[in-house]
């Protein structure tokens, strides 16, 4: 008896491989051989962050003014009490140093165009780790403006806090000077930013094109990407010289053709 004979094998389907492989080698070699564009948008990126730190950023200045909290209970003899309250007092001075009505006197006694909140942007004070020396730091577009509110600030401070503190007046350490250079913006590192910025952006563009690209370039791409050996490549070449060749012996055919013809001959 004969049973029908079943199929063993079956042939395995060929599927695409989907995961998209990248190599460094080939990314290398890809900037490699861009590096002219890189290398200009370098430049382009450098050149946009300066002009732009040029012509759009207005130049901040800044000036600062020191002040020195201490309380004496007896006559300008301090005991350890006396350091320890002043160290207290140090965090009321910096709330109370921005409060409205001491930045209102301010703006009045300058003349100065502008709101208590604005004013109060324009200020930052800190305190130096483990002293009582409070820095009283303005930042203004105007140099001279910068100066004299730090120093109408602290004109103020000593007049204003101490009648609400019932605290004797905080002690000058430094008064502020118009200083002579910006401090902000910096050129130098906004073109350093803008020239890297450009490069990454160019180096970007280059590998998303890559990574797009979904034509064969190579064997070695169609191995990837079906997981077979190509048998044999048809390599890429330009007929026009070959065409050219051909008609040109055509042309000496017929012109010898001809001369034979008209010596005489049979065609």
């Amino acid at each position: 008896m004969e049973y029908p004979t079943q199929q063993t094998q079956q042939t395995a389907p060929v599927h695409a491989n989907t995961t998209t492989e990248i190599d460094l080698v080939e990314v290398f070699y890809l900037l490699w051989g861009h590096w002219w564009q890189i290398l200009l948008s370098l430049i382009a990126g450098a050149a946009i962050a300066f002009a732009g730190t040029y012509f759009l950023i207005t130049p901040q200045y800044e000036a600062s003014a020191r002040i020195y909290i201490v309380s004496a209970s007896n006559d300008s003899v301090v005991d350890l009490s006396d350091l320890q309250v002043g160290t207290s007092l140090t965090a009321d001075y910096q709330e109370l140093l921005l409060s409205r009505p001491l930045l209102q006197d301010v703006i009045n006694n300058l003349g100065l165009s502008m709101d208590y909140q604005q004013l109060e942007r324009m200020i930052n004070i800190t305190n130096t780790t483990d002293t009582r020396i409070l820095r009283i730091l303005v930042t203004s577009p105007n140099p001279q403006q910068a100066a004299d509110i730090a120093n109408e600030l602290v004109n103020q401070a000593s007049i204003y806090l101490p009648n609400v503190m019932e605290t004797d007046p905080p002690n000058l350490v430094e008064s502020a000077i118009v200083p002579n250079q910006a401090s902000s913006p910096s050129y130098s590192r906004n073109t350093v930013l803008g020239a890297l910025l450009g490069a990454i952006l160019c180096c970007t563009v280059l590998l998303v094109r890559y990574l797009m690209n979904d034509t064969f370039v190579t064997p070695d791409d169609v191995a990837r990407y079906f997981g077979i050996q190509p048998l044999a490549t048809i390599p890429e070449g330009d007929l026009g010289d070959f065409n050219k060749q051909i008609r040109k012996k055509s042309r000496k055919s017929h012109m010898k053709k001809d001369t034979w013809q008209a010596k005489g001959g049979q065609a």
